[in-house]
């Protein structure tokens, strides 16, 4: 029999999917001092967070360990409670109706499974569809998809403890997209896959975004990801936004270094040019490096006016180095 949905709400229709204004959270930590003696702490793990997400957007979320991700996706999920500011996810207060807002929002953690341990893998699937009271028509529609774009099939009667982490975290990307969430929070969604698993998830989730205008928050410490699925990126460190911007902007904030590859008809010393430093040569090889700032053209017209130049090209600075060198730059929170 087909069962229907008992929140029967219409989703927000709002500009803004996620709007977060001022938010702070502040956790009381006991720390022992002595033998007996335990002194309390404040640590203030989100300092004054404001920032927006329109409906459709896909937006990066990164930072270092302990930077305040985790629990920015704790609060939007209700599962933390604010200690100050405004959030609102659809137009909902997720600490005060985090039931109403769970029918809205998929979240996959990379580290902690949704799905029933012991079980076939298609069983957490009837159980996500009767627990979230999803339509029949829609829920076989879903899993088809799912199933199909994820490459599931041959996992689906297999328990869960018996998947590996690569096929787990298909198993779960599948299982928070089954209800057609308006928000999806990815907490490092293509762990322990290999590479061709990752490009099926990147773009199923591309495809997801475009086809269904679902809004993805994605932490990762994979910047692939981000580089291949996200325009903006947010970067959070010490609890406070520190950036909010483009891709390329950020190169522009924290400029590293771009990289010439060289190659010559034969092996020589390490080349020495203006403007550019060796940092590697193998075989007739070389790579030099130079100021992302800085124009390659003048070093490759002395390139080629002084070596000779079988070919080269230009890498630009991965986003990784380019972040690294934002937190070395930043002075450290007291």
């Amino acid at each position: 029999m087909t069962e229907e949905a008992t929140d029967t709400a219409e989703p927000v229709r709002t500009a803004d999917l996620i709007e977060l204004e001022g938010v702070e959270k502040v956790f009381d930590v006991r720390r022992r001092t002595g033998l007996v003696r335990r002194e309390k702490t404040r640590v203030r793990a989100v300092d004054g967070i404001s920032f927006t997400v329109p409906r459709g957007e896909m937006v990066g979320y990164i930072g270092p360990n302990g930077a305040g991700k985790s629990t920015t996706i704790k609060m939007l999920t209700g599962i933390l409670t604010p200690s100050g500011g405004r959030l609102r996810v659809a137009g909902i207060d997720p600490s005060r109706e985090r039931t109403r807002l769970a029918r809205r929002i998929g979240v996959v953690f990379g580290q902690r499974t949704t799905l029933w341990w012991d079980l076939p893998l298609i069983d957490s699937y009837r159980l996500v569809h009767r627990m979230y009271r999803i339509p029949d028509a829609r829920y076989r529609q879903n899993l088809e998809r799912c199933v199909e774009l994820l490459d599931l099939g041959a996992l689906l009667d297999v328990p869960v403890r018996q998947l590996s982490l690569g096929q787990r975290m298909r198993g779960d990307i599948a299982a928070a997209l089954l209800h057609d969430p308006e928000v999806l929070y990815l907490d490092e969604p293509t762990i322990g896959l290999d590479v061709v698993s990752k490009a099926k998830v990147r773009e199923f989730l591309r495809d997801l975004n475009t086809e269904r205008a679902t809004t993805v928050l994605l932490t990762t410490h994979d910047l692939t990801d981000i580089e291949q699925l996200c325009k903006r990126v947010m970067v959070i460190d010490h609890g406070r936004l520190v950036y909010d911007g483009t891709l390329a902007g950020l190169h522009e904030v924290a400029p590293g270094e771009r990289t010439l590859v060289v190659d010559l008809d034969r092996r020589l010393p390490p080349i020495e040019v203006a403007g550019a430093r060796p940092v590697r040569v193998e075989g007739p090889r070389q790579w030099l490096a130079f100021p992302a700032s800085a124009s390659a053209a003048p070093i490759v017209a002395a390139l080629a006016a002084d070596y000779p130049l079988v070919d080269l090209s230009v890498r630009e600075p991965d986003i990784e180095s380019v972040i690294a060198k934002m937190y070395a730059e930043r002075p450290t929170a007291p």
